[in-house]
């Protein structure tokens, strides 16, 4: 089972720029402060109702990249 960090590129924070959406509508959509929104962009790991949330926000499948993995490891 591989142990490291999923999101080493910082898809999140990749995706709002290229969306043009500014931190204070992102933390907007969540209901969190700004500082709460840095503290997302620095973790390594989140959990999965995040991501789903993250996701359903900028409308994009940030859950793509484990179903990448999945499909492509050896039997």
């Amino acid at each position: 089972f591989p142990q490291r960090p999923l999101y080493e590129d910082k898809p999140i924070k990749d995706e709002l720029r290229k969306q043009r959406k500014t931190n204070q509508w992102f933390a907007e959509q969540l209901c969190v402060n700004i500082r709460t929104v840095n503290k997302i962009f620095l973790k390594d790991i989140i959990d999965t109702e995040q991501l789903y949330q993250i996701s359903y926000i900028l409308k994009t499948d940030l859950f793509q990249r484990y179903s990448k993995e999945l499909k492509n490891q050896p039997k």
